[in-house]
């Protein structure tokens, strides 16, 4: 079918449902939408077989909805109806959820029914959850009820006529800021942790803090500090460790609020936000090992399950600074001077990584520096993996990876990818030529024309579609709250295998002949200095899209996302 999906932006979902239809064979169109956008005339003029709306927060015309079937994809169990579902499921600690598919009609989430699909809801942020849990039902439920449109003969169910017990979900309204306030005198931790985490990526928790108003963004519990409720007791790797009634909380990002009239303002490490109003606070690090069963925050962890060495990272949207890239590699360095023969990179649920931290970036006295400074930090994490040859590396993703942060998982062994994973391996909608020694990594595992189609199409794959092409060695189909235990075993199995000391050597042979056809630093040095003409050529498209992207500034829709229309790649 002709399929046209309507969103408010190409998120995650967006791109999946995207992707996820295209592999299917369906002819897939997009167009962003605001309320001005004259969608019946859209409509018109792309002419669609349906309409699938993953992510919208406008209303859909009567003239459009009368005319052929149109989807609304809402992210609640049947009879949930609202703005802030995921908000509320994660504030009041539900144990399950669900997605519904909707026809569009009058009135908000009141269509009839075209499928549903349910999930648990694990301890999460909400942008965690939705991006895993929701989003898998949510494919699901929408692959159920395009197959049913096409059928011709299925009928949705009015919502009326189902039963009461039918109906999990009820109305509820929008979560505004006077609901996520946090009383830190008398909330425990656990509360405040769900409130956090409830509006953790948007729009993150109104606050006062050192004197001044900020948004908090993300919540981690911790057990081993105390104080009194409120106040600042530590630091750790750019996050603060606030005081609540009875333990305490690490918030890992602020984002001053946005004036009225204003652009968007910046999320940024809490520590980096609040610089010179910072008082001094101990740096405590988290502890080394498992742990004594306390729970407390750490972005980085080592750990081994006999010979398999696992360092498992995981940072606020995906996106890694200087600094997170510096930690990362002296953490994998660390791995890499213990005694196994197999390292997982990643492991953890959602995002692996999306490259450059570009709201640091943004922040930055001189962006295009701190560009520089990003760049570099990321190249010489790259270049250690790529040059272990003592053991044999896996990129282990959970969640999905983009731009450099795709290049990085390229320069392990393999490739392992829960089957909901969506890949963006390029770097061109940011106006950038891109590094990470992704002109060696690329081409040698898809051949020159796919990744030269792959850099300049810059659509997003599917781990299926990944695997096809190359680029992903083995599918997870499991939860993403098993991902970590299936690695393990997967790694453990491999390291044990009596075929990997031959796998090793294979592999450094490998690396030496390459090395000797052409240097790493010959790849480096080219990518590098298309970087740098960019990065500090204040006229390059660079800039401005760094901005808008970071300050979510409106925008149409990309020329790229319906050139020639998704159907698989």
């Amino acid at each position: 079918m002709r399929i046209l999906l309507i969103a408010g932006a190409f998120n995650s979902l967006t791109q999946r449902v995207y992707a996820e239809l295209g592999d299917r064979g369906h002819r897939v169109s997009v167009e962003l939408v605001t309320r001005e956008t004259p969608l019946a005339e859209v409509v018109r003029r792309r002419r669609p077989d349906l309409i699938v709306a993953p992510m919208l927060k406008t209303a859909v015309p009567r003239e459009v909805w009368s005319t052929l079937p149109c989807l609304i994809v809402h992210p609640g169990p049947v009879g949930d109806r609202g703005p802030s579902s995921v908000d509320w499921a994660v504030r009041l600690g539900a144990d399950r959820w669900g997605v519904t598919v909707l026809q569009a009609n009058d009135e908000m989430d009141a269509g009839d029914i075209w499928a549903h699909a349910d999930c648990p809801v694990p301890p999460v942020g909400k942008s965690d959850l939705y991006r895993n849990e929701i989003a898998d039902a949510a494919v699901e439920a929408v692959l159920t009820a395009v197959a049913r449109v096409a059928s011709g003969t299925h009928r949705p169910q009015p919502q009326a006529t189902l039963p009461a017990a039918a109906k999990t979900g009820r109305p509820r309204p929008p979560m505004r800021q006077d609901a996520r306030r946090i009383d830190w005198h008398r909330d425990t931790t656990d509360t405040v942790v769900r409130t956090l985490r409830a509006a953790d990526s948007q729009p993150g928790v109104r606050d006062e803090l050192l004197g001044e108003t900020w948004q908090l963004h993300g919540g981690h519990p911790d057990d081993t500090l105390t104080g009194r409720p409120g106040e600042l007791l530590a630091t750790r790797c750019g996050a603060i460790c606030r005081a609540t009634a009875d333990g305490a909380v690490w918030i890992p990002e602020l984002r001053p609020p946005r004036a009225p009239g204003e652009p968007g303002t910046v999320k940024l490490p809490a520590t980096l936000a609040l610089g010179d109003r910072l008082p001094p606070l101990p740096e405590v690090p988290a502890p080394p090992g498992p742990g004594d069963g306390r729970r407390t925050w750490s972005d980085i962890r080592y750990r081994e399950d006999g010979p398999a060495g696992f360092l498992e990272f995981s940072f606020p949207g995906g996106a890694m600074s200087t600094d997170h890239c510096r930690r990362l590699l002296a953490a994998y360095r660390h791995a890499c001077t213990r005694p196994t023969s197999v390292l997982v990179l990643g492991g953890r649920r959602d995002f692996f990584s999306n490259g450059i931290h570009l709201h640091v970036i943004e922040a930055a006295d001189d962006p295009a520096a701190e560009s520089w400074a990003n760049l570099n930090a990321m190249d010489d994490l790259v270049h250690a993996v790529l040059t272990t040859t003592d053991r044999l590396v896996v990129a282990a993703l959970g969640g999905n990876a983009a731009a450099g942060g795709a290049m990085l998982a390229l320069a392990a062994d393999e490739v392992w990818c829960r089957s909901s994973v969506v890949l963006n391996p390029h770097y061109r909608l940011m106006g950038l030529h891109g590094s990470e020694f992704w002109t060696y990594t690329l081409p040698r595992r898809t051949g020159p024309e796919v990744a030269e189609q792959l850099t300049t199409r810059a659509l997003p794959l599917t781990a299926a579609t990944g695997a096809r092409l190359g680029l992903v060695d083995r599918i997870l189909d499991c939860a993403a709250q098993e991902f970590t235990a299936r690695t393990t075993r997967l790694a453990v199995r491999l390291a044990s295998a009596p075929s990997a000391r031959a796998r090793i050597a294979a592999k450094k042979a490998d690396r030496e002949r390459d090395e000797a056809d052409r240097p790493l630093a010959a790849y480096r040095e080219d990518e590098l200095a298309r970087m740098h003409a960019v990065f500090f050529a204040p006229e390059q498209p660079y800039h401005a899209l760094r901005r808008a992207f970071v300050r979510k500034e409106p925008g149409g829709t990309p020329a790229h996302l319906n050139a020639g229309e998704s159907a698989g790649t």
